[in-house]
């Protein structure tokens, strides 16, 4: 009841306040919110989205991120996915893991001035009416990019070196061994238990991608001691299955564990764009199961996360990566009907607004490319929305994508999906209009001690409604003029909406 008694409290406690008579109740239905799921990647490893560089000052890391959460809420996205751990460190305060080279130029050194930018980021996209999904990379421990020659002490390469493996230009957990199950499980799950996320985000690096060495030949990973270990415990799989069950099991175990502790958090996945050639027939290019011991088809199967992007970074014309062709095999192997999202390539866009058919391959796509992708997502069923790769593109308007979606494919704002576990039903919220001394002002609260997530707020003007998404710590909005009616919908934390509580003003 926290939220209706500080509602009612300020309501009688204000002087100035008084409430409008002009409105009652009504069974005006104002439209429903759009459901689709609108995210942008923020990568922080090789400061490729944010920060920019190594250098930046507290201020300026601050600044940089409230630009592109105020561009992600401008273009009417609703779900940001912030990587926090590039390589077995933290964008945020962490006692398990050094902080991020990418974020202070050295791993191991705190911020100065200190501060901790993932709760700052759950903070911010919350104010915004965005999603914070916190993006891990469960196996990589330290990327091609990073500072080869230094290590922070507790760093897992120095803490546990047993676990660690040099492959090629980078090094990498054993995903053979229990102990690195259970040290990257706990990681993520310390994030879950101590930050207001919205979301757990893994990509596609499971096993490595595989390299070569100076003579071009292939760099096998180094797992032969577990390995070894599994056969000598009895263990019966292939050493092509047995590494795809070490991810399958880690996948597993980490959604099991993120429902144990916040059931509303989603847990979703980014795996390669095609899950094997062959898939459909037409289907040509890199083999994900075979490679880096990726079997995306079973973990849909067996419902391990809520929802899959699979990067479907080529064009919708070339058959043998067929974007529309590749989206609609990705629905018919969902049976446990988790939702579904494309991930797009838009950092793939030219710079120049148009393109001829001469010059395209060559410098880069238009960004119609995008929109009409949108549009594929929208009109093939089973799909649940898309994520932007990356969201420097949509930062810096390449090819005027920005633009282009804020006038047409963003032109109304969207929710993202509930995730697939549901709850008990929302009451309707209590909504007044309070005629102050510096104008209207439309006020709600929840009707008992639920507690929203985000509100969605709407006004009728001159026939038409406009709708807006509010954080859930918000509880009253000034009116520019006397709305013809106003409706307020409570959000819960699994996104799950109530039925919008209407006042309309009466008539005379």
């Amino acid at each position: 009841m926290i939220h209706l008694a500080l509602f009612l409290g300020f309501t009688i406690a204000c002087a100035c306040v008084r409430a409008a008579t002009g409105y009652v109740p009504s069974n005006m239905a104002p439209p429903p919110i759009a459901r689709e799921f609108r995210g942008a990647w923020v990568a922080a490893v090789n400061n490729i989205d944010w920060p920019s560089k190594k250098t930046l000052t507290t201020p300026q890391q601050k600044n940089e991120l409230l630009a592109i959460f105020d561009q992600c809420a401008a273009l009417k996205l609703n779900v940001v996915v912030l990587q926090v751990r590039p390589a077995c460190d933290a964008l945020y305060a962490s006692k398990l893991e050094p902080w991020s080279e990418y974020l202070t130029g050295t791993q191991g050194k705190a911020p100065n001035p200190y501060w901790d930018p993932l709760e700052f980021a759950v903070n911010e996209a919350h104010k915004r009416g965005l999603e914070l999904h916190a993006w891990f990379n469960p196996f990589r421990a330290r990327h091609s990019t990073g500072n080869k020659s230094f290590s922070a002490a507790d760093h897992i390469s120095k803490t546990r070196p047993e676990l660690v493996k040099t492959y090629g230009t980078h090094l990498w957990l054993d995903p053979g061994l229990q102990e690195v199950h259970d040290y990257s499980a706990r990681v993520i799950l310390d994030v879950v238990q101590r930050y207001d996320i919205d979301g757990v985000h893994v990509d596609d690096y499971f096993y490595p991608y595989r390299e070569k060495d100076a003579r071009k030949i292939e760099i096998p990973f180094p797992d032969d001691a577990s390995w070894a270990a599994y056969q000598k415990s009895g263990g019966k799989l292939s050493r092509d299955d047995w590494r795809r069950d070490n991810v399958n099991r880690f996948i597993a175990r980490m959604y099991r564990g993120v429902k144990a502790a916040k059931p509303w958090v989603k847990v979703g996945i980014s795996p390669f764009g095609i899950y094997r050639p062959g898939h459909p027939a037409q289907i040509k290019g890199f083999d994900q199961y075979q490679s880096i011991y990726a079997d995306p088809r079973a973990w849909l199967a067996n419902g391990w996360l809520d929802y899959i992007v699979p990067q479907l970074y080529w064009r919708i014309d070339p058959p043998a990566q067929s974007f529309p062709v590749l989206l609609k095999w990705w629905t018919e192997n969902n049976p446990k009907h988790r939702q579904i999202v494309a991930g797009l390539n838009t950092t793939a866009i030219g710079t120049q607004a148009v393109y001829t058919v001469s010059d395209a391959g060559n410098k880069g796509w238009p960004a119609s490319e995008i929109e009409r992708q949108i549009q594929l997502t929208r009109q093939q069923s089973g799909i649940a929305g898309h994520i932007h790769w990356n969201m420097g593109a949509l930062m810096r308007n390449k090819g005027r994508v920005a633009m282009l979606l804020a006038e047409d494919e963003y032109k109304h704002p969207a929710l993202a999906p509930a995730a697939h576990a549901s709850t008990r039903a929302l009451s309707k919220p209590v909504v007044m209009m309070a005629d102050t001394k510096n104008g209207w002002r439309l006020q709600w609260s929840a009707a008992s001690d639920e507690e929203a997530r985000f509100w969605i707020v709407q006004t009728k003007r001159d026939g038409a409604w406009r709708t807006e998404v509010l954080p859930g710590n918000v509880f009253a909005r000034g009116m520019v003029s006397t709305p013809e009616a106003a409706a307020v919908t409570a959000v819960d934390r699994f996104g799950n909406n109530s039925q919008p509580q209407v006042i309309a003003r009466a008539r005379k």
